[in-house]
């Protein structure tokens, strides 16, 4: 019997090492080059306003097939030549199928396993749909106490526990998700931040303040399924507690901006402009594709309100591309 962040934990590793995500679901970056772009022509202003440094780290957690990070340095080779000749690239991650795919696309990479092996120099990280896949604890309300739950042989088992870490008014029955790798995560990244400049972009999907509830969701062969049945044959994934990774940021010492819907983030960042330009270049078909895509990201009833953006930067720093008042 396992808690459940043990339990996915260990299938979400063996779901990434042995398995493509994206025949399951779909990212941002592959919905659209734009979002790739505008992600790093946003590093290179953040790179400007730390003062250019040289080197800099510009590094991905969870770059997937390296999408994101292909249309990132395309814009920046092109329109910022100065900040791609000083960065130095580094991809977060530790399944080696992914890391195959991603060095195909992006020669000359650096892959480390986790944020603590980060080599020393100014960061600049993006984080795009990361830590949801984190694993979460659950807590249920019963009674005047707390249970949490465990798996074992594809069912949940409570068992008595104290109460979750920041406990909210809860009614009989309630689950509260506590996802402590993500703070952890979180934490790391702030004080990095922090010691030695930079900033951290963080985007994924989950409520802008309070506890997500019951969120724990599963995808396999791109339909919804049951997240405690086959393990490791599904992508597991949970809302982001925004609230909880905000207050362990400031906490850590690091500016917050945010978080703000995905939609008015990309919308601030160009998003709409850059995909009519890419449109009056292409066939008809492509052209309607790309605006397809653009309102697919922004629109409020889509995707462009359940994700959110949140920003961790070194303190007195100006205030990021995307966040301004």
């Amino acid at each position: 019997m396992d808690r459940l962040d043990q339990f996915m934990a260990r299938a979400n590793a063996c779901y990434y090492a042995t398995r493509d995500p994206y025949a399951d679901f779909t990212t941002s970056p592959e919905i659209s080059q734009v979002f790739g772009e505008l992600l790093g022509l946003w590093a290179a202003v953040v790179w400007e306003q730390i003062g250019r440094p040289v080197p800099v780290v510009l590094a991905e957690a969870g770059p997937g097939r390296g999408t994101l990070m292909t249309d990132a340095l395309r814009a920046l080779r092109q329109t910022a030549p100065g900040f791609a000749a000083a960065l130095r690239l580094v991809l977060i991650e530790s399944s080696p199928r992914l890391r195959a795919l991603q060095a195909e696309r992006l020669p000359g990479a650096c892959w480390i396993d986790g944020l603590n092996e980060l080599p020393g120099a100014p960061l600049i990280l993006l984080a795009n749909e990361f830590l949801d896949a984190l694993p979460i604890r659950q807590f249920v309300r019963r009674g005047a106490g707390w249970t949490e739950r465990f798996v074992d042989r594809g069912m949940f088992h409570e068992h008595p526990a104290a109460a979750p870490p920041d406990p909210v008014a809860a009614a009989e029955g309630d689950v509260i998700e506590v996802g402590e790798t993500a703070r952890a995560a979180t934490a790391v990244l702030a004080a990095r931040v922090v010691a030695q400049g930079g900033a951290a972009l963080i985007i994924d999907y989950g409520p802008a303040t309070g506890a997500p509830g019951e969120s724990l969701q599963a995808l396999r062969g791109s339909r919804p399924a049951d997240p405690l049945a086959r393990p490791g044959e599904a992508d597991l994934t949970a809302h982001v507690d925004f609230g909880a990774i905000a207050a362990t940021a400031a906490a850590a010492g690091a500016a917050v901006h945010g978080p703000v819907a995905q939609g008015k983030f990309l919308t601030r960042l160009g998003l709409y402009p850059r995909s009519h330009i890419l449109a009056r270049g292409a066939d008809p078909v492509r052209a309607a594709a790309l605006i397809e895509a653009a309102r697919r990201l922004a629109e409020p009833d889509r995707m462009g309100s359940l994700f959110k953006v949140l920003a961790l930067c070194q303190p007195g720093r100006p205030t990021p591309p995307g966040f301004e008042p």
